[in-house]
């Protein structure tokens, strides 16, 4: 999926995708949040995965414009909200999608067994971590664009 925006990762950088993604993948491993966000800065390291989150990103804000919205309005909201909400998003309810998600995020950190990249790379798994990237996704932006 081609991004909503090519500013979308001037407006979501590394670092604000590691703070945003950080209280989701403090609830879901059982860890505090300086912890998740250390392994969310290292995370967001991987390209692959930085992709897969903005892809994410991309849909909910697909998603979220109107028929009376423009790209650069909505990214414009976005990135103020970035701005004042960052370090204010709050975790996203843990659901079958999203764990997929962070499985996909466990398995680039070393944390879960390599056998769940097969998992993940299956017809099911690859279906559910999209539905969970959209899901994040959906999150982010609802926190993010008010």
């Amino acid at each position: 999926m081609a991004l909503f925006s090519k500013r979308l990762p001037h407006v979501i950088t590394r670092k604000d995708l590691a703070l945003i993604v950080a209280p989701t993948y403090a609830k879901s491993a059982e860890v505090d949040f300086d912890e998740a966000h250390e392994r969310m800065e290292r995370a967001v390291g991987t390209q692959s995965i930085v992709d897969s989150l903005y892809e994410g990103l991309s849909a909910a804000l697909f998603e979220r414009k109107g028929p009376r919205t423009n790209d650069d309005e909505l990214i414009d909201n976005l990135s103020a909200g970035v701005q004042k909400r960052r370090s204010r998003v709050k975790a996203a309810e843990i659901t079958p999608a999203i764990s997929a998600v962070m499985v996909m995020l466990n398995i680039e950190l070393g944390y879960a067994p390599e056998m769940m990249r097969g998992m993940l790379a299956s017809p099911k798994g690859a279906e559910m971590l999209q539905q969970g990237l959209r899901e994040l996704g959906m999150h982010l932006v609802r926190q993010l664009v008010k």
